[in-house]
């Protein structure tokens, strides 16, 4: 590269630090609103920087973004479904998929971090490598490929603690803009309040309590970043009923239109809700509070940077005329460098406490109440129980039908070979003896088919021997790899070890038939009250309950004991599967280790 090249080149970089800033503006905070259109367009421009860094350097940068996902598919009842919601038309959950194909791909952060730290590198880099432009050129060209290529290994565990510092730094960032949307949507709710009650626009009331959910659900999810999960604590809709008189009921009143029905039954739903209250307690306070705790590194760090730092290097370099108070600290410029640079690097570092701070303030007033909890529960130890009963009762009419066809008719069959032996015993011994050993063969066919129907409902080895013993013969018995690890101080309830024996049970069948593992890693632990089963493989990944019924088998099955089943199992693998079952031990018995 020649040195009049890279003179070009280097007006052609700080060219671009204003455009770097406005892809930041335009991707950052309409993806933290769940609009993804700007971004995706944006996207398109930062590959068009890829392609010229690539020409620069004499190599391709290769694009990191996943693919867009599929379009949804309808399930048995023709509902489309996202997550834990169900929608009746594709165009929700396709959006829906579509803005978590965006936002949480691990390339878009990468992207997000150059545009932020590009104008900076090149004011920093650029001025002072003047002398040797065609180095400065190839440093900054390098610094951008190394962050827009992409990397082996995206997880936040690959991740560099300084990678980790500067994405909780724009994450604070995110918050802070989400405090100040969060005062407009209040100014809305009053507006909402006053012309309800004032003016007798009642259904405006409903509306100034609803219309912010969607900002509150997103900051439940920006939680996650913090490692605290919220749940969404609304109750379930309410709707009107319709009675054989053609009158539509809402608890005691009952309305001729199903149009005024359905609206009073909105407003008691929204009035009545405590978590519609809460919300908009957490619109008002959690403003305050987050837009001071995510607020102060973020204003440390741009001041530090553009109003300290970048004032000192523009003087000394171009010679601007910058007003004396401007970039100086106590009248000095040296100063305000080094104070800016300090600023910069604390709101850097304290950004991680920052934003958990934040986060744990937001569960306070977001995540359900108690009561909502044990309501919650009890719904779902109800549907739980029931799905038990239903599975016991189909468990039962699998046995019967088991006994019927197999071990009940072999056993009428040898009947009625021993009273034909009977009749032929003394007439015609020879065949007498063929129906013999023919009915010794059936008996015995018949005892291994009632053997298997015992194991099937209750392994002999998981009474005798125990949970991790039990796993250790299944295992044994699997086509793949298996290694069982851990032990139990003790013995747990019977119906308990059956659920966690057969839970496995069935993950080994999916891992080796659908997942073509070939090791599968098993840890069995009881802690803090609780039994604790991981089962890993290193199959394809891609498992997911809502598409088989053998997870959700699982699942109802542990739900009969208040437990869980966690999956991860991303496409290509691993697959991790871990169950939790609350119990207590029993006294010991006779277990290998």
């Amino acid at each position: 590269m020649t040195y009049s090249k890279a003179l070009a080149r280097s007006g052609q970089l700080l060219a671009l630090t204003p455009v770097a800033l406005v892809q930041f503006v335009l991707t950052v905070l309409p993806t933290g609103l769940a609009l993804i259109a700007p971004g995706i367009a944006v996207r398109h421009l930062t590959n068009r920087w890829r392609a010229l860094f690539g020409s620069w350097l004499g190599r391709e940068i290769p694009v990191p973004y996943r693919p867009e996902p599929a379009p949804p598919q309808p399930d048995e009842e023709g509902l489309y479904r996202h997550e834990s919601q169900l929608y009746r038309s594709p165009r929700m959950p396709a959006y829906l998929a579509r803005v978590d194909w965006f936002a949480k791909d691990p390339a878009l952060k990468r992207d997000v971090q150059w545009m932020l730290f590009f104008p900076l590198v090149v004011l920093l880099v650029i001025p002072l490598g003047l002398p040797v432009a065609p180095r400065a050129v190839r440093a900054v060209a390098a610094w951008s490929e190394r962050r827009l290529r992409p990397v082996a290994d995206p997880s936040p565990a690959g991740r560099k603690c300084s990678d980790r510092a500067l994405l909780a730094w724009a994450r604070c960032g995110l918050l802070a803009i989400s405090a100040v949307v969060q005062v407009a949507l209040f100014a809305v709710t009053l507006v909402c309040f006053a012309l309800g009650f004032g003016l007798g626009l009642i259904f405006l009331i409903p509306l100034g309590l609803t219309h912010f959910r969607w900002l509150a659900n997103l900051r439940r999810n920006y939680a996650a970043w913090a490692g605290v999960t919220i749940e969404r604590p609304y109750t379930a809709r309410r709707f009107p009923e319709l009675r054989a008189d053609g009158m539509y009921r809402v608890d005691r009143t009952l309305y001729k239109t199903e149009g005024m029905a359905d609206f009073n039954a909105r407003w008691q739903w929204v009035w009545h809700d405590v978590a519609s209250w809460r919300d908009l307690l957490w619109l008002v306070a959690d403003a305050v509070v987050v837009g001071v705790v995510a607020g102060i590194p973020v204003v440390a760090g741009i001041y530090g940077v553009w109003g300290l730092a970048l004032p000192w290097m523009w003087t000394q370099f171009f010679g601007a005329d910058w007003s004396r108070w401007y970039g100086a600290v106590a009248g000095n410029r040296t100063a305000g460098l080094a104070v800016g640079v300090a600023l910069a690097v604390a709101a850097v570092a304290v950004a991680d406490r920052a934003l958990r701070i934040a986060s744990r303030w937001t569960a306070v007033l977001l995540r359900p109440t108690a009561k909502e909890q044990l309501r919650r529960r009890v719904e779902r130890l109800t549907q739980t129980r029931a799905d038990a009963v239903d599975a016991q009762a189909a468990e039962v009419r699998r046995i019967e039908r088991d006994l019927h066809d197999g071990a009940q008719a072999r056993l009428i069959s040898v009947g009625l070979t021993l009273s034909t032996i009977e009749r032929l015993m003394d007439t015609d011994p020879d065949a007498a003896r063929r129906l013999v050993a023919q009915a010794r063969e059936t008996s015995q066919t018949a005892l291994t088919e009632l053997r298997d129907l015992v194991r099937g409902i209750h392994p002999p080895v998981l009474s005798e021997r125990g949970l991790p013993d039990a796993v250790r013969a299944l295992a044994l018995d699997t086509a793949a790899e298996v290694t069982v690890t851990g032990r139990l101080a003790g013995r747990l309830a019977a119906p308990v070890e059956s659920a966690a024996y057969f839970a496995v049970s069935e993950l080994l069948a999916n891992a080796v038939r659908h997942g073509r593992a070939e090791h599968v890693s098993i840890d069995i632990r009881h802690r803090e009250g609780a039994l604790r089963v991981t089962v890993t493989d290193d199959g394809e990944g891609g498992a997911d309950p809502s598409r088989g019924t053998g997870l959700r088998g699982i699942q109802r099955r542990l739900g009969t004991f208040d437990g869980t089943l966690a999956l991860n199992s991303p496409p290509g693998g691993p697959t991790v599967a871990s169950l939790e079952l609350p119990c207590a031990l029993s006294s010991p018995k006779t277990s290998t280790s």
